[in-house]
């Protein structure tokens, strides 16, 4: 392996996407697949720009992969101690940080947060391994509320909650551009024609989606704005605000975000606020959280003139 490579990949219509650690292997044959995984998560990878430390992420026709072996190395980006905000026997709601899965792609995944989580819990209550279920997930650049079923019956309980979109969810977005108040409906696909996921204009297709933007602040090019969920589609305002000429700050997949001044930590997107009633107890519980410091600092920067 040279010290650094540039990889493009295109493909037919009927191979429209691949593994990004697949990819890897296919292109150097001579590595094992722990080795690829091994690049993709030490930040050796990126994605027409954007590191990527995901290997089950997908690469698409058109995108360009850039290896470099001698780039320096990051690693899991992981609390100690994932901050647990509300325990009971039924439910666990925490704070996610950025740069770590929800739940495992594969076998070998390590320092997810579910599995984070079901260790404290099981380190605390002395119970191993303690029982805990997954109800949805964010993206593993995203920061922000989950919540957990630590029972059937509560997994049951959220999992109505959500599919009536009886939960309350507010999202803060840093944006390219000058957004105001809008409300944005589509219908979301799982393949818009590149195998990306994205919105269609035929009703009999997809499943509609519907968010609530509220511009916070407006920056020299860029708003932060508080997205409020009606629904809770698969990457649904990062999807919508794109295709709207609006992407989002460390967007990679759905729009080639215009580039900035300033070095992008991360996906500038936080789950700030998540409400619904207790799935047993029918008690309101509502958890808000600040946005956190890469996000923070990132928008003192853009406020320096």
């Amino acid at each position: 392996m040279t010290h650094e490579q540039i990889l493009e990949w295109s493909c037919s219509n009927d191979a429209r996407e691949i593994q990004l650690d697949r990819l890897l292997r296919d292109h150097l044959g001579n590595i094992s697949w722990n080795r690829a995984r091994q690049l993709i998560t030490t930040g050796k990878v990126s994605v027409n720009g954007c590191a990527v430390l995901d290997p089950s992420a997908r690469v698409h026709p058109g995108d360009q992969v850039h290896l470099n072996p001698t780039a320096p190395k990051v690693g899991i980006r992981h609390s100690p101690q994932i901050p647990l905000l509300y325990v009971d026997s039924q439910i666990v709601v925490v704070n996610k940080p950025s740069g770590i899965s929800t739940v495992p792609y594969d076998n070998e995944e390590r320092g997810t947060l579910y599995q984070q989580v079901r260790s404290q819990l099981s380190t605390r209550d002395r119970r191993t391994p303690a029982p805990l279920h997954v109800v949805h997930r964010i993206d593993k650049e995203t920061s922000g509320v989950v919540v957990f079923a630590r029972t059937h019956s509560a997994l049951l309980g959220l999992k109505q909650l959500f599919r009536k979109h009886d939960i309350e969810r507010r999202y803060l977005a840093l944006v390219h551009g000058k957004l105001g108040p809008r409300i944005f409906r589509s219908r979301l696909i799982a393949d818009r024609g590149d195998g990306k996921r994205g919105s269609t204009l035929n009703p009999k297709l997809g499943r509609e989606a519907v968010t609530h933007a509220r511009p916070l602040e407006f920056f020299q090019a860029a708003t932060l704005v508080e997205c409020t969920l009606e629904t809770g589609r698969t990457h649904q305002i990062r999807i919508q605000l794109s295709e709207a000429g609006f992407p989002l700050f460390g967007e990679c997949v759905y729009a080639k975000a215009p580039t900035s001044d300033r070095e992008v930590p991360r996906l500038m997107l936080h789950a700030k606020t998540l409400g619904f009633n207790h799935p047993n107890t029918e008690i309101p519980l509502h958890f808000t959280l600040d946005m956190p410091d890469d996000m923070r600092t990132f928008l003192e920067g853009l406020r320096v003139p």
